[in-house]
């Protein structure tokens, strides 16, 4: 039920934080892996990782998710070069931390598009490849401000918001296809943007503690497992979900 022999994944992304965490699990259970991103070098590093994790094999290639039509090459050169599409987890991600009235229209714009926007250009993109292997999955990383709100992040509120949203939209209209597409809300994470924000926000780290069960911040490596389940035929029948990965920040009081 867990096995990805044979199957083909892009991870935008993918080359480092929950991304790599991701593409970790996928490229170990058998996954071919496409590490997507825009910074070439750390890309070509995260393949050459995950080439050792299992059969599959990785492969890196360069994309910005924000445009329409480098997102249309990477899917193309994914299925010509790994010989199809199974899996598609949309990752890239960035956040501008500012109250709602010092946010320029610019950088709305900047987080939207990077964060909610290439979410439908990779699905949009990759549906048809999806649709004509059979079947497939998709992922989409929200996050716990998919839940809740934060003054101090409202465009990467409202992006991840809509994923959740984006994400029910797709599963509604693609289950006809055999297209399973679920949600990750990534609780706390030890990730470079998180280690910025414990710089920028006072408190974080201890409040975050205080309030998980599991008394930690999350790692990469949490999100392997979740990964694999989200994109084996184990969760065939689990679609339209949004999965707290948090430590069970989420549920506490």
């Amino acid at each position: 039920m867990f096995d990805l022999t044979g199957k083909v994944a892009i991870v935008t992304g993918g080359n480092g934080g929950i991304g790599l965490g991701l593409a970790r699990g996928l490229a170990a259970a058998g996954a071919r892996v496409v590490v997507a991103g825009r910074n070439r070098e750390k890309s070509a590093a995260a393949a050459a990782e995950l080439q050792k994790l299992g059969p599959g094999g990785a492969l890196a290639i360069e994309v910005d998710v924000t445009e329409q039509r480098s997102v249309e090459v990477l899917v193309r050169s994914a299925v010509e070069r790994c010989g199809g599409l199974h899996i598609l987890v949309n990752n890239a991600g960035i956040n501008i931390r500012k109250p709602p009235h010092e946010v320029t229209l610019e950088e709305w714009r900047r987080v939207i598009d990077t964060n909610l926007t290439s979410a439908y250009l990779c699905s949009h993109a990759a549906y048809p490849h999806l649709k004509g292997a059979g079947g497939g999955k998709v992922i989409n990383i929200g996050s716990m401000l998919s839940i809740f709100g934060a003054g101090f992040a409202p465009a990467y509120a409202a992006s991840k918001g809509g994923i959740v949203q984006f994400t029910r939209a797709c599963a509604s209209a693609w289950a006809k296809d055999n297209i399973q597409v679920n949600a990750i809300l990534p609780g706390w994470i030890d990730t470079e943007l998180t280690r910025t924000a414990r710089e920028q926000i006072p408190g974080l780290h201890d409040s975050v503690l205080k309030r998980t069960p599991a008394g930690r911040w999350g790692a990469m490596d949490d999100f392997g497992g979740i990964a694999v389940f989200l994109a084996a035929s184990a969760s065939d029948f689990v679609t339209g979900t949004a999965i707290p990965v948090d430590g069970g920040y989420s549920i506490q009081a």
